[in-house]
């Protein structure tokens, strides 16, 4: 089942970069792509889309209010920011009115497909930095850390690399070890940090444990 999306950019540029690769990649469909706050809130509640894509910066109504309207509108909507501002009351504000998760505009196309997907799970996507900024905000205590010592030493290097952004394939090729290998390291971590995304498992991580050295 292809996951529908809508996006919200007012660059023409960036919006038709955007929405022409969702829309070429296989599984997704790119519903319509908007530049405006005003125009998306008469066609997305038409088009039905499971995820909307939303630029927070945008002329006239900006993104936050979009998706507090988009929200009210429709409740099952998914709703991403995708923005250039790594602001944090601005990220707050954005989760505040209904966001699911929040990007920066530099994040590569692959990592915003998965992104996406992790949204459409249920997840809450957000890049390594974002996420720091939401730990810091939050000042977690240090009762995660437990949990996190209990990874095994290969399993801390594969969430320091989920940490800096690396998609599945790539932490497999780095580790020298099968694509299959990584995912049944991935589950372990997640099962031993009791979380359910990977976006959750790496809010812990920034938070409370010690970073794994680089190769």
């Amino acid at each position: 089942m292809n996951i529908t999306v809508c996006i919200v950019e007012d660059d023409a540029e960036l919006r038709a970069s955007i929405s022409g690769y969702i829309d070429a990649s296989p599984g997704f469909t790119c519903l319509g792509a908007y530049g405006s706050a005003e125009e998306a809130l008469v066609s997305i509640p038409q088009e039905k889309p499971k995820i909307a894509v939303v630029d927070i910066n945008l002329p006239g109504m900006n993104g936050i209010q979009c998706v507090k309207k988009l929200t009210e509108l429709l409740p099952g909507l998914q709703i991403m920011m995708l923005t250039v501002y790594e602001d944090t009351n601005q990220i707050f504000d954005a989760l505040a009115a209904g966001a699911s998760g929040y990007l920066l505009k530099s994040t590569r196309p692959e990592k915003l497909l998965e992104a996406i997907r992790e949204t459409h799970r249920g997840g809450s996507p957000m890049t390594s930095h974002i996420a720091r900024k939401v730990v810091q905000a939050f000042k977690p205590t240090a009762s995660a850390a437990p949990l996190v010592n209990h990874l095994s030493a290969r399993e801390q290097e594969v969430l320091d690399l989920l940490s800096q952004g690396y998609p599945y394939k790539e932490i497999a090729s780095q580790m020298g070890l099968g694509l299959g290998t990584i995912r049944t390291y991935i589950q372990r971590i997640y099962e031993k940090l009791h979380v359910q995304c990977r976006t959750d498992a790496v809010v812990k991580y920034l938070g409370s444990a010690p970073q794994v050295p680089r190769r």
